[in-house]
């Protein structure tokens, strides 16, 4: 399979396929393709794994396009203004992406459900306790809401993040919750009670505008109608 990641602020991954080859997606991830492209619905395994998907803001079923008898195209569109963020999965090399980041993969990318280790990220961790862990091999293709910024932490190395900043991150870094400090800072410093501490090493992957903030900064200008 060969790729291209084109456009912004909405930008689509059009993938050129050859016989045989497959792509599996989230429903509805299907911007457009050559008519050579069949798909298939699935649960995509046992029911845990499609339980699993659920929990991890994807849908219980999955659809898979297999190209047939030549070259195919088949073009994935992102659904929120961002970037498309293209990473090879290996078996020694897992990776670890928010809740609802997948759009779609190569056939041999495995999804499941991944819940933060330390028991204070899954207490105050809110949403981001909640994971997606992607393993096996092949190329996965997911959505980071706004700018990516890259970091690569050495082994012990920290970046304390806002919990929806967090689009991605290699498998080795190691995620906990801190508390801001200071009851006026909590209060009134309209960060939070929380944040999130990111330690190496790999990789982490920053996003900059989350689906969450951008809603709350449109609230105001939309009319309720009433």
């Amino acid at each position: 399979m060969q790729y291209e990641i084109k456009g912004t602020p909405l930008p689509v991954v059009i993938m050129t396929l050859q016989a045989g080859e497959k792509i599996k997606t989230d429903k509805g991830a299907m911007s457009w393709m050559s008519p050579n492209m069949s798909m298939s619905t699935n649960a995509g395994g046992s029911v845990g794994k499609a339980l699993g998907r659920m929990f991890s803001g994807e849908s219980m079923f999955q659809n898979v396009y297999t190209c047939q008898g030549g070259p195919g195209l088949f073009a994935a569109a992102s659904s929120f203004p961002g970037e498309i963020l293209a990473i090879t999965i290996t078996p020694d090399h897992p990776f670890i992406a928010q809740k609802s980041a997948f759009l779609a993969s190569e056939e041999s990318v495995e999804m499941s459900v991944h819940f933060q280790r330390k028991a204070g990220a899954g207490f105050f961790g809110g949403e981001g306790f909640i994971l997606q862990k992607f393993t096996g091999s092949g190329i996965v293709f997911l959505e980071i809401d706004g700018s990516i910024q890259e970091y690569d932490l050495a082994a012990g190395q920290q970046i304390v993040v806002d919990t929806g900043n967090l689009a991605a991150m290699d498998a080795t870094v190691q995620v906990d919750i801190q508390t801001v400090p200071g009851i006026g800072n909590k209060l009134f410093g309209g960060e939070g009670f929380f944040n999130t501490v990111l330690t190496g090493p790999g990789k982490v992957y920053l996003q900059t505008m989350p689906r969450n903030v951008m809603a709350g900064a449109l609230a105001p200008y939309i009319s309720t109608g009433n």
